[in-house]
């Protein structure tokens, strides 16, 4: 397959970074990076552990992160699968990554750092909404911070709005695949008013 093995190989494809691809990470919020982050309402969690990579998309229906302070953001991890992938890589692994993206623009924030889970009554109870509280918070410390260049979007045209005819698989699907006794379509129909007691 013309795998590449090493780094030197890469750069001779590749060449020198754009300097200015360089020169925009910052090590601390800025005012724009604030106002970007606070208008966010979803971001892509990465982390890495024993078994492997992660990525785990998280939303809100307002912003999805609280700057805690200009090195700190605070993540609530609200109610899911209880798989806790992301939880389980960060307590054995603080290396975190978010990618932040708001809808209609271009452009996305990316922000690498380290993540610790905390269940502090104190802290979850600054997320406390329709009385109920995160299990726990993921206090990430930023490392480094910037703006991804707008060129990836732009190809996908990812908010261009429907794809034409194409007929994705639902979750029901998904789980039938694995299941054949499944009904899949019973659970597609029940799911949103399953969800909405839920989502927080």
């Amino acid at each position: 397959m013309g795998a590449i093995t090493t780094i030197e190989e890469l750069e001779a494809i590749y060449g020198d970074a754009v300097p200015r691809s360089l020169n925009k990470v910052t090590t601390k919020m800025t005012p724009h990076y604030r106002t970007w982050i606070e208008a966010a309402r979803f971001v892509v969690l990465s982390t890495v552990g024993p078994e492997g990579t992660d990525g785990s998309p998280r939303g809100d229906d307002g912003q999805v992160v609280e700057i805690g302070d200009d090195k700190t953001l605070l993540l609530p991890d609200w109610f899911g699968n209880n798989r806790i992938d992301s939880l389980r890589n960060i307590v054995r692994d603080a290396r975190v990554s978010l990618m932040f993206m708001v809808p209609s623009s271009t452009n996305v924030v990316r922000v690498n750092g380290a993540g610790v889970v905390s269940a502090d009554a104190a802290l979850l109870a600054r997320f406390e909404k329709n009385g109920k509280l995160p299990r726990s918070v993921i206090i990430v410390t930023i490392g480094e911070m910037y703006f991804q260049c707008a060129k990836a979007l732009m190809r996908s045209r990812l908010w261009d709005g429907a794809q034409g005819d194409i007929k994705l698989p639902t979750a029901g699907d998904f789980i039938k695949e694995s299941d054949a006794l499944f009904d899949g379509q019973a659970y597609d129909a029940g799911y949103p008013e399953h969800a909405k007691a839920r989502m927080w």
